[in-house]
């Protein structure tokens, strides 16, 4: 019994050892170089490994670093509200009202067509149409709602956050579906015969039951606004910026010391993020 248990277990690290390779290879090991380098030195001309504090005073001692962290925090909630109305609101209509499985895949599928071009394709699509003279001017003066054309519509926080939410509202549409299409339908029966109204069994049964996508969906939004930086020079006109961009400009500068203490720092906020949210749900269930 003992010698079949052995070989049960010795089977089961087998069979994991591919993996954890892989994930040695290319999540921890990166991860340990970025912060070693994190604690090297550097000058105008080059790198030099050392143990220093150096980029970690500068950063947190800089009152830029705090201000383009609360930009960076705004883009995410911003735009986590809004994703998580529109991908809520979608996946309800499709879980719920499209009865057809066949509709549902189809009108699934009309989701994701956007992702069949890449993110800076769909991003810079925007630009000709909320620009000056772009279609969304030129048909709101046609109609005679305003009389010169609004210079807020592009290259501004409005248009950074038009463009995260159209790039990622799917990311929250997909875990609420795959969740809500798990929801029994026998619970929505019975919270109606009990005279729930509409209202009440979308708060009481429904959401309660859809915490888990909501959650999952609100941890890849918020990483992937956390971390953009593309978006937001193309779509404020390089007028705003957030951590991702703040990386961005340190490897330009060849800074790779300043830009890895960034970067530990961004990714210690993501992950304290992620383990708050984690609080609300037990996520293990969902997968």
């Amino acid at each position: 019994m003992r010698n079949l248990m052995k070989n049960r277990h010795l089977s089961g690290w087998l069979l994991a050892a591919p993996l954890s390779v892989v994930l040695l290879c290319f999540l921890v090991l990166p991860i340990v170089m970025i912060v070693t380098v994190s604690f090297w030195g550097a000058t105008e001309f080059s790198i030099y490994p050392a143990f220093l504090f150096d980029n970690y005073e500068f950063l947190f001692g800089s009152p830029v670093t705090y201000s383009v962290f609360l930009n960076t925090f705004k883009y995410a909630v911003i735009t986590w509200v809004f994703t998580l109305l529109i991908g809520f609101t979608v996946a309800y209509f499709l879980a719920f009202h499209v009865r057809s499985l066949t509709w549902q895949i189809a009108l699934f599928l009309l989701c994701t067509i956007p992702f069949w071009t890449s993110n800076i394709i769909r991003m810079i699509s925007w630009i000709p149409f909320l620009g000056r003279n772009g279609l969304a001017n030129s048909t709101l003066i046609s109609w005679g709602v305003i009389d010169e054309p609004l210079e807020w519509l592009l290259f501004s926080d409005f248009s950074v956050i038009l463009a995260f939410v159209h790039l990622y509202t799917l990311f929250m549409v997909v875990p609420i579906f795959n969740t809500m299409m798990r929801i029994d339908r026998s619970l929505i029966e019975a919270a109606y015969d009990n005279g729930a109204s509409g209202f009440q069994t979308l708060t009481n049964v429904i959401i309660p039951l859809t915490k888990p996508g909501i959650m999952i969906g609100s941890i890849f939004v918020v990483t992937l606004v956390m971390g953009d930086f593309i978006t937001v020079r193309f779509m404020s006109g390089s007028q705003s910026a957030n951590v991702g961009r703040l990386i961005s400009n340190d490897i330009a500068l060849l800074q790779y010391p300043s830009a890895a203490a960034t970067a530990v720092v961004l990714l210690a906020t993501v992950l304290l993020i992620i383990a708050v949210l984690l609080r609300f749900v037990d996520i293990r269930k969902e997968l």
